[in-house]
This record gives structure tokens, sequence and C-alpha cells, in this order.
């Protein structure tokens, strides 16, 4: 398959998950739920590794979609000016656009396709990303180019599930033994997160309280949150 096979291959897959937007919106206790862990397991990442201080930062998002995430990563101290996003989707982009700062730049297309300056981001961002690319070397390529942009001592901050889906063909689990592949150079801190999505649905239904308690049990968790660090030299 070409470069741009796949790349519309992964634009169709992203138009059909829009379709089941409602079922993550965050007004759903699970997936506020699930958010809100999230958080707090990346703000730790950060404290450990920034300091805690991320004002200086710089920042990209690979597939950024409608701008959550950097919303997000807004409200824990990044500067607009130092942050940026890549989407593949321009309507999505477009909703980035309407709802993030002026000064905060945001790309259109390919992300193997930009041309950031080697060695110019402190981190890059990839949420539930490589799960949506199913050619292995769509994977590398794109995981070569990220690592590119990335500073000595800067880091790949991932997070992405680990299990296969049997209900959906758009997507495949990202296992921790595919991500040491894909940077074999980094240097890999780790934690599963997120309670099962089909779980997490059903017992939040019952109580939204349910979702900590079944969270409580690590094989019920489908996600990885990683700090994967670029050696100095």
């Amino acid at each position: 398959m070409s470069l741009q096979d796949e790349t519309d291959a992964v634009a169709r897959r992203y138009a059909r998950r829009g379709e089941l937007a409602d079922r993550y919106h965050p007004l759903r206790a699970e997936v506020l739920a699930a958010l809100h862990e999230r958080q707090r397991a990346m703000r730790s990442l950060l404290v450990r590794h920034a300091g805690g201080d991320v004002g200086a930062l710089r920042l990209v998002e690979v597939g950024c979609g409608a701008g959550g995430n950097l919303l997000e990563l807004l409200r824990l101290g990044f500067r607009p000016e130092h942050l940026q996003g890549i989407e593949l989707l321009p309507e999505r982009l477009a909703h980035a656009r309407a709802v993030l700062p002026a000064a905060l730049s945001l790309h259109a297309g390919d992300a193997c396709a930009l041309a950031l300056p080697e060695g110019s981001q402190d981190i890059v961002y990839v949420a539930t990303v490589f799960s949506s690319l199913l050619d292995d070397a769509f994977q590398q390529r794109l995981a070569d180019a990220m690592w590119g942009w990335l500073k000595p001592g800067g880091a790949v901050l991932w997070y992405d599930f680990i299990v296969d889906n049997p209900a959906n063909r758009d997507v495949r689990g990202v296992p921790l033994a595919r991500v040491r592949e894909l940077f074999p150079s980094g240097r890999i801190e780790a934690r599963r997160v997120t309670l099962a999505p089909p779980i997490a649905r059903r017992v939040a239904a019952i109580h939204p309280t349910l979702y900590t308690v079944f969270n409580a049990m690590p094989p019920l968790r489908t996600h990885v949150l990683a700090w994967i660090a670029k050696p100095i030299s």
C-alpha cells in the first residue's frame, strides 16, 4: 500500500469513528471518569519529568482532532504560542481552530509530511492515533518523524489502547512491545489506565462511582499512558 493510500484509509476510519461521537461525549459519566483518570496520570508524568513547570515547553500533538487535548494542556499551564496541532480531517481542524487561541498553530494533513524542524519539540503528544494505523510501515514512518522532531531529552507522550476490538476492524491494539519496536532507543515509563469502555459504560449506567471500583483492577484497564524519553546522547 502506498503512503497516500494508507493516509486516505486512515481518514476514512476516523470519519467513521465520528459517527460514534455521542458514545465518547464528556457528559457521559464513564467518559468523564476516564478523562479525569488520564489527566491525573498525565499530571504525574509532567511533574516528575518536567518539574511541573511546562510554560516554556514546546509541544506538538499528532491527530489533535477538535482540539480537546490541546485545551487540557492549556489548562495545565502550556503557553499557546508553544503548542501546535496536526489533524488529517478538515472538519475537525476547523472545529479546533474555532475553540483554540489564535497563537496556537494548527496544521492540516498528514503528519508524516509535516516539515517541522528537527529537534524543535520538547514533547510530541499522540493519543489513540497509532491504533488506527493498520499498516506497520506507516506506523514506523510516523514514529520516525515524531522522533526526529524531538530534542534530545524530550519525550513522546503516548496514550493508546493495547487490546484488539473484534467488533471494530478499523482499529487494532498497540501493545507495549510494539511501542518499543517503534521507538527502539526510547526510555519508556508506562502505566495501565482507562477501564475497558464496554465495562465502563455498563457499570457507570448503574452508578458513576462504580467506574473507580472496577478500574481498581489493573487487568480491566485497556490503555497505556507512556512517557517515551529520547536520550540526551
